[in-house]
Parts: C-alpha cells; sequence; structure tokens
C-alpha cells in the first residue's frame, strides 16, 4: 500500500491503493512515516498512484478506532517538516481531510490541473491536526485557512496556485515536471541544499 522508492538521490514514498481512493490506515501513516524519519537523501517525494492523491482517513478505520486522533497523522508531518533536504508533494489528484498535513508539510507542492483540495473537519465534527491550521495560514494568510478549515471550501487547482497553497500546475506530465523541479538540488551538494533551507526556515 505504501511504495518505497530509492533513485540515487531521491527518496520517492508512494500511496497506492487506488481502490480505497488511496485512502491512509494507520499502518500506512506510520509506514511513512518511518520511511521518512529514515533517508539520508537530498530529496523526498510524496506521490500516490492512480488519478486521486488520498482521500485522507480510511473511513472503516475511523469508525473502528481512534484514527482521527492518532498521533501518527502528526508523526508524518513532523518527519516531512524535519526532513534535511527538499521535500516535495507531487500530486498526482485531489488531496482531502489529514492528508493535507504531510502536503503543507513539504517544502514545494506541484498537482495536476484537475487536483482539488479540501479539508472538511467542520463537516466532520473533529479538528484538524494540531500543526496542520498554523502550516496552512503560513501558505494562503489567516482568511484564506478560515474558510478552508470553517466551511469546508473545496479549492481547485487554479485558486490553490493563486493562493499560495501549491506552487505549480503540472503543465507536461507530473513525473516529468516533479524531476525538473528537483533536480537542480539532485546535482547540487547535499549539504548545501539542507543549509540554504536552513537560512530560510
Amino acid at each position: 500500500m505504501i511504495n518505497i522508492i530509492v533513485s540515487g538521490g531521491c527518496l520517492t514514498v508512494r500511496i497506492d491503493r487506488t481502490e480505497k481512493a488511496n485512502a491512509l490506515t494507520e499502518d500506512m501513516l506510520n509506514d511513512m512515516a518511518g520511511a521518512v524519519e529514515d533517508a539520508d537523501q537530498t530529496v523526498l517525494i510524496l506521490t500516490g498512484a492512480g488519478k486521486v492523491f488520498s482521500a485522507g482517513a480510511d473511513l472503516e478505520d475511523v469508525r473502528n478506532g481512534t484514527l482521527a486522533t492518532s498521533p501518527a497523522w502528526e508523526r508524518l508531518s513532523q518527519a516531512v517538516a524535519d526532513f534535511r533536504g527538499l521535500s516535495v508533494a507531487s500530486l498526482n489528484g485531489s488531496c482531502a481531510g489529514g492528508a493535507l498535513g504531510m502536503v503543507l508539510a513539504c517544502d514545494l507542492r506541484i498537482a495536476v490541473p484537475s487536483a482539488k483540495f479540501f479539508y472538511p473537519v467542520i463537516k466532520m465534527g473533529v479538528r484538524p491536526q494540531p500543526s496542520d491550521p498554523a502550516r496552512l495560514a503560513r501558505l494562503v494568510g489567516p482568511s484564506a485557512t478560515k474558510r478552508i478549515l470553517l466551511t469546508g471550501a473545496k479549492l481547485d487547482a487554479n485558486e490553490a496556485l493563486a493562493l499560495g497553497l501549491i506552487d505549480q500546475i503540472s503543465q507536461i506530465t507530473l513525473d516529468a515536471d516533479t524531476m525538473d523541479l528537483v533536480q537542480p538540488a539532485l546535482a547540487a551538494d547535499p549539504t548545501l541544499v539542507g543549509a540554504i533551507k536552513g537560512m530560510i526556515g
């Protein structure tokens, strides 16, 4: 369900559960977090198989357990935020709910034109993961964050780009555009990548 691919200085973590719209279980979250925590590559790419990046939490797991409030969400987001190199969310489709947390924690986000983004916690009667609102506000500002979280607004790729939620819309193929985006970092000294990232904060 989680594919880990290492190629040179690049670690790609791919969600592969297309029959469930890449919905995430607690085990999947922990597998992803472990892979990122153990990584020593220069570039991290988070992506999905099929036409959806992730529908968020697996609703069956939510009903049968504590997935909605599991610390695994924060573990994964923090692992991505702490990654020493360049982290990129390569969004092959829509991203919903808690899955947005790992995307917000990335340094950059590129998406296919059909991608949509929403975090409908207000409609589900739950709180967002603790670090997500602040990360979202840093990208899109407090007003847009309130609209997304308090109204359940759904953004298309163009609006997400205009707000700063994503940095680029793929124009050729997602894989090719993602590799073009990360190539300068892959070609650079890994310590330089980390040093520049550290200067930005």
